[in-house]
């Protein structure tokens, strides 16, 4: 390659060969500051880990946390847009109809230039993946003559330009698409071989695309910040900064982490398959029961379900060495205690079940907020209510928060080890056994949400 084309390729890289954000000042006038306005208006997208609507209707994400806790902090309201795609995001961000964008984006030397970027709050690697198999790529080189597909306007197409300086017969298709997660499918359905993802985004959708798999990472990873206007005042810049610093000191940044990304790592690819498989082969003939107990208690079908598929795979004649028995997997104390007749029974099983975890959250005091309060209750379904509370009493001896699931996770397998028994009331408990159902019945949940319709969408049984 001659110099002159390395040159040219160097500035495609740093996002200089595109002048339309030049042209912004021509849009709509800006908005008037949140100061003034008493609003935050924020572009942000679609995503598991970003902004999405929850199973009980309502906004939820990582992002929508973290932006809802700034405008609280300042007493504005907020608005949130979401937009279809990237491009349409920095279109936005650029003619100064929104304040801010918080969509999981890169910091980028392009970006700098164009943007006004926060404080970094979080950090993932770019990551090229691929379908599983023989086929995939080991070395950079590989991926020449791949099917590469690249979310357009996404940091990753500066990553792949990179690349192309050195394999200048590197070549990729730019897809207007919501974000990662929709190539992600592409390539589990093999429509394409690779694309280029952000760590936090795979971790998620590996759970959902069991053949797809990390095959390189594309250089450093980079630093995750809100976006803002070139011409954002400075005032509302030293908001952002001291508002970052506040919630990293206080821990209150760990702990959104955690709600949301915290369980991403614990599920092994043969549980992922197993769950997928069995939804439609299994599942299916056990919904009625799942349906009532919703009714019953409350608690999302799918949620009950994930606790079922941890407990028996579906199956309603399970029996462990220990003598639990049943889809729920109860003891013969619990069950005589729910009034149980039949632990065999799928029915009674599963109502037995969600009526255990209602108690189990009932019982937690009322100052344990949600989704805390049911990570807690699901430890103490496993290894009851007396080692959990031993768990969160060694939390706070130990300086750590015992109402919340993020510091409890930690002490659990402490239960079993030798050095803490005298500090426990009720003895010895194989509390990693607990946090590791919790934390993949946090995953089956997330899968059976993405692929199972809620109840409430159906008019009747069927």
């Amino acid at each position: 390659m001659s110099q002159k084309s390395r040159l040219f390729l160097f500035l495609r890289v740093l996002g200089l060969s595109s002048l339309a954000w030049m042209l912004a000042s021509c849009g709509p006038s800006p908005l008037a500051p949140p100061e003034q306005a008493g609003t935050l208006v924020v572009a942000t997208r679609t995503s598991p880990g970003t902004y999405y609507i929850n199973p009980a209707g309502a906004p939820a994400g990582f992002e929508y946390d973290l932006v809802t806790r700034f405008a609280e902090e300042n007493g504005w309201k907020v608005r949130f847009e979401v937009v279809p795609n990237l491009d349409e995001l920095f279109r936005r961000v650029d003619e100064g109809s929104v304040h801010l964008a918080a969509a999981g984006l890169s910091a980028t030397q392009a970006r700098d230039l164009r943007f006004a970027l926060g404080p970094a709050y979080a950090e993932v690697k770019e990551q090229v993946i691929c379908r599983s198999g023989k086929d995939a790529p080991e070395k950079i080189k590989d991926l020449v003559g791949k099917r590469i597909e690249v979310v357009a306007g996404s940091s990753h197409i500066d990553a792949l330009w990179w690349v192309k300086l050195r394999h200048p017969s590197l070549k990729w298709s730019e897809i207007e698409a919501a974000g990662e997660e929709d190539l992600l499918e592409r390539v589990q359905s093999g429509l394409s071989d690779c694309t280029v993802a952000d760590s936090t985004v795979y971790s998620i959708a590996r759970h959902f695309y069991p053949d797809i798999e990390v095959a390189l990472d594309l250089g450093k990873p980079r630093q995750i910040v809100w976006v803002m206007p070139k011409q954002t005042q400075q005032s509302f810049m030293e908001k952002l900064d001291r508002f970052f610093a506040a919630v990293k000191k206080s821990g209150e940044l760990k702990q959104l982490q955690e709600r949301y990304f915290g369980h991403i790592e614990r599920l092994a690819e043969a549980d992922v398959r197993g769950v997928l498989e069995r939804r439609t082969s299994l599942l299916s003939k056990y919904k009625r029961p799942f349906y009532q107990a919703e009714i019953a208690s409350g608690l999302d079908w799918r949620f009950l379900a994930a606790l079922a598929y941890q407990e028996s795979q579906w199956n309603p004649n399970a029996t462990s060495p220990t003598g639990v028995r049943g889809m729920m997997m109860l003891t013969g104390e619990t069950a005589d205690r729910l009034g149980v007749k039949n632990r065999l029974d799928p029915l009674e099983s599963v109502l037995a079940g969600a009526r255990y975890v209602v108690m189990l959250k009932e019982s937690l005091p009322d100052r344990i907020a949600e989704p805390d309060r049911t990570w807690l209750a699901l430890a103490a379904y496993n290894i009851g209510p007396a080692h959990l509370e031993d768990a969160r009493r060694l939390a706070q001896t130990l300086g750590k928060n015992p109402d919340a699931w993020k510091d409890v996770k930690d002490i659990l397998p402490l239960l079993a080890q030798p050095a803490y028994q005298e500090q426990l009331r009720f003895g010895y408990a194989r509390g990693g056994e607990a946090r590791t159902l919790v934390e993949n019945v946090r995953i089956y949940y997330d899968i059976l949400v993405k692929y199972e319709p809620a109840y409430k969408t159906r008019l009747a049984l069927n």
